[in-house]
């Protein structure tokens, strides 16, 4: 491992891209500390310091991919959320919509066409939740105090404006990172706000559990870790035979390859949807304020520790794992397209037969990928509700992706490290 790094650093061209990479992050990070004009920091801060109470918990899914951003009121604090939620957009009207299925198979200038119509999806939704945001934290929606105190139109217009290109900033930095640093750049932006949050959780567990709990939560991360690339790893290879052919005078095909179905195909897209949806009601208690819906908001899904909250959630992450795997992966299209270049599945005849064989593997093998998502993604109420561990580091969309963007990072510099001959991480 550490020869690994220091071949990757001996490599001029990789050198470059790591540190342009460092680079960008850092100046990531400054943003997440930048405060809008308008909040009151100090209170924010002194709030932080001494809370009485939790963060809203609708809004802990982009406080987490912000890096903390949002809880400080920083000019990131939306973070890459607009952005990814764009993508599930655009990735699931690529289905209903013919135009943009059809930009899907047009190779790489359809690919730059869609990524357009992203950034104004982001740009649009950015200008929403930051709309919602500040008047949330001006109406005490978000933490219990006045955030933007004294906040008239003006102020209002300049603050939405400020967390809007914050995002636009973030979704630039990202494409800067998959252009000229190592790639996967808004996973990576992702992956630096996610990793930025660990000590301050850890020393809170520390403080607040003492040692003996502290222990107790590293062992089990360390467990979840080696489980989560162990699942992220797994795959059905399907095998598959090319008959041979002519065109021309030369002879094609004939090899044998396989189609790779990961038990884990969906990745943290179930885990996003599934929270996304038990916020609606924590959001509209936020802003209806009506005694009936702030009560049962307050009993059950305020803080996540309640058995009916963490059981809607574990089956709704099952459910929307099989839901993206039929719009991601299309047996239909795959059974064509083998057939088109006369590939075949041994023992299954082409076109219809061959569908239904890869829907039926792919029915199977999602199950038991969907019932570890969710069992990873409850873990952080589980702790709440059984130790009372307040912030559990190593749960949920958290370990997902951190764990993700980790073993992609390091297979794209092992396979620049193997183009120069060199050893890898991954040997």
């Amino acid at each position: 491992m550490l020869s690994a790094f220091r071949n990757a650093f001996k490599i001029p061209e990789l050198r470059g891209k790591i540190l342009f990479t460092v680079a960008i992050i850092a100046i990531y990070r400054l943003g997440s500390y930048l405060p809008v004009p308008g909040v009151d920091f100090d209170a924010v801060q002194n709030y932080l310091e001494n809370p009485a109470q939790d963060p809203s918990g609708a809004f802990t899914l982009i406080n987490l991919f912000s890096g903390g951003a949002l809880t400080q009121f920083a000019i990131f604090a939306l973070g890459i959320m607009p952005y990814i939620t764009a993508s599930i957009i655009m990735q699931l009207l690529g289905v209903v919509i013919p135009r943009l299925e059809a930009l899907q198979k047009e190779g790489e200038s359809g690919r730059k066409k869609i990524q357009q119509y992203t950034r104004y999806v982001t740009v649009f939704l950015a200008l929403l939740q930051s709309a919602s945001i500040v008047q949330l934290a001006h109406n005490q929606g978000i933490l219990p105090i006045d955030i933007f105190p004294g906040l008239t139109p003006g102020r209002f217009a300049l603050a939405v404006l400020t967390l809007t290109a914050g995002t636009a900033l973030i979704m630039w930095l990202g494409e800067l990172i998959t252009a000229r640093g190592v790639g996967n750049g808004m996973s990576i932006i992702i992956f630096a706000a996610i990793v930025s949050t660990l000590p301050s959780e850890g020393a809170n567990i520390l403080r607040v559990n003492k040692a003996f709990i502290f222990g107790l939560v590293c062992f089990l991360g360390l467990l979840i870790v080696v489980a989560v690339i162990f699942v992220e790893q797994a795959q059905r290879r399907i095998p598959v035979q090319y008959a041979k052919r002519m065109v021309g005078r030369r002879m094609y095909g004939g090899q044998s390859t396989y189609i790779p179905l990961k038990v884990n195909q969906a990745g943290v897209i179930p885990i996003i949807f599934a929270s996304s949806l038990l916020y609606i009601p924590v959001l509209l208690a936020s802003i209806v304020n009506r005694d009936w819906l702030t009560d049962f908001v307050e009993r059950f899904a305020r803080t996540g520790s309640h058995p009916l909250y963490i059981i809607t959630y574990f089956l709704l992450i099952i459910g929307f794992a099989y839901f993206y795997n039929s719009i991601a992966f299309n047996p239909v299209d795959t059974a064509d397209n083998m057939k088109k270049y006369g590939g075949f599945i041994p023992g299954i005849r082409p076109g219809r037969q061959t569908a239904e064989h890869l829907n039926y593997i792919l029915t199977r093998i999602t199950l038991p990928g969907a019932v570890f998502l969710g069992a990873v993604a409850i873990l952080p109420f589980i702790a709440l509700a059984a130790g009372g561990v307040q912030s559990f580091p190593f749960g949920g969309t958290s370990i997902l992706i951190t764990v993700g963007v980790g073993l992609e990072t390091m297979k794209q510099i092992e396979s620049q490290l193997l183009m120069r001959n060199y050893e890898g991480f991954l040997r």
